[in-house]
């Protein structure tokens, strides 16, 4: 008979683990963050973590706040910590000592590992032009280039806007790829005669790979212009719209190329914004990019949740490497404004956003003073991250529950039933990362 010890080895199903895990979670300072109070990042980072705040009061005026990372990526990995009884263990070790805590479906789907990457992004300038890859591309580029696309995931994603959250999205139109062709001699110029006329013959939303090949024929050679005509091309429209803008009040598009022009200085990117789709989201508005769809963040700040990746293609408004080449093959070329996610509402106080995509939903969660709001339990992991207010998070029939204030995250293992209450006057608002239910249906 095998003694006691090694029979506790052997792999057996455990039952789940209803419990509440308080994360502490990585913070980004790119260059394009917003920088002390004016960031929520900043802000929430202060709030889960005083004792740093305090001993260095002056760093958060100084450095840019940019993204709030919650999860296992290892370019930002979460950990748990030391109240929950495991010290400074990572998330992604704890869920691999404990894959129940994943469920059935989603360990066996995603090979022990939490699906998706939950954010809070605060943005003060403009992130690149840029794509993510589909998953079949991603392992090639990964392959051919790990040090720079550091993994072999898709990356589709999804942001919900916190403030008025500004984007490039998508190819516009054709008429309005018109306008700027006949309003806009410089792009034309870059473009040359040849490009410019073949667009010009199109109809508005006119499909066909003929369509597609023009323009991403044009758009491939904009974006291969020499720095030398790009800055000259720059310097005529900059001056023609500040001179314009004495006599007459300039477009959306135009006042986005001036703010461009002043954060990145003779980059093509600038002058490709014209291209795109502007778009505008009011908060609790959304919106899912998929795979080999141009776009790039504007300013504001928002929720974001995307399959676990870091993998980015870029080709402007970024002094950081562009692989031009790659995206401008890449492109689904698609001309179409993109669908605006308004949310469904799934019980009084939540609102759920799903994109379809398996890897996440995201739920927002305003919670009111003395109203109990019940998270039902589902077959898959969630992680919560407290936004403004304080109250108190309970696990099943847990008694104690854990507090929650601003700033706090928790991992939340499958099949856990989760309580949410307020503490004080102020409304508790919460969003919760989990996988898309549509997975488990």
């Amino acid at each position: 008979m095998a003694p006691a010890a090694a029979q506790r080895d052997v792999d057996l199903p455990s039952p789940p683990q209803r419990l509440l895990l308080r994360l502490r979670c990585a913070v980004q300072h790119y260059e394009w963050g917003r920088r002390g109070a004016a960031s929520l990042v900043a802000r929430l980072a202060a709030a889960a973590d005083q004792q740093q705040q305090q001993q260095d009061p002056d760093d958060d005026s100084l450095r840019p706040y940019a993204e709030l990372w919650m999860g296992t990526h290892p370019s930002g990995p979460s950990t748990l910590l030391d109240d929950d009884g495991e010290g400074e263990l990572l998330l992604r070790d704890w869920i691999l000592r404990k894959p129940d805590a994943l469920g059935p479906a989603v360990a066996k789907r995603w090979g022990g590992d939490l699906p998706f990457l939950f954010k809070v992004l605060s943005v003060d300038k403009a992130l690149s032009i840029q794509a993510h890859p589909d998953k079949q591309l991603a392992e090639a580029l990964h392959a051919l280039r790990p040090s720079v696309y550091k993994d072999d995931n898709h990356k589709p994603e999804m942001a919900i806007a916190i403030t008025e959250f500004r984007l490039l999205y998508g190819f516009a139109g054709m008429e309005e790829l018109k306008d700027v062709l006949r309003t806009v001699p410089e792009v034309e110029g870059l473009l040359g005669h040849e490009h410019a006329a073949k667009l010009m013959s199109f109809k508005e939303y006119e499909e066909g790979n003929e369509i597609k090949s023009i323009l991403q024929s044009a758009f491939a050679k904009l974006m291969t212009t020499s720095k030398e005509k790009v800055s000259e091309a720059l310097s005529k429209l900059i001056r023609r719209l500040n001179i314009e803008s004495k006599i007459r009040t300039l477009t959306d598009k135009e006042q986005l190329v001036l703010s461009l022009e002043r954060q990145y200085e003779d980059d093509i990117g600038v002058i490709a914004a014209l291209f795109f789709n502007y778009v505008k989201l009011s908060p609790g508005e959304a919106l899912y990019i998929g795979a080999n769809e141009p776009h790039a963040y504007l300013s504001g700040e928002c929720i974001e949740c995307m399959a676990t990746s870091d993998n980015v293609v870029r080709a402007g408004l970024t002094p950081k490497y562009k692989d031009i080449q790659t995206l401008c093959s890449m492109l689904t070329y698609k001309q179409a404004f993109p669908k605006i996610l308004q949310g469904v509402r799934v019980q009084p106080y939540v609102r759920r956003y799903t994109p379809p995509f398996d890897e996440f939903e995201v739920d927002c969660c305003l919670v009111p003073e003395g109203e109990l709001v019940i998270i039902s339990s589902v077959p898959g992991p969630s992680v919560f991250v407290v936004i403004t207010g304080e109250g108190k998070l309970q696990a099943d029939s847990l008694s104690d529950g854990k507090k929650a204030k601003e700033g706090d995250v928790f991992f939340v293992p499958a099949y856990t039933e989760v309580k949410l209450s307020t503490r004080g006057p102020e409304s508790m608002q919460l969003y919760r990362a989990g996988v898309n239910s549509r997975f488990f249906s």
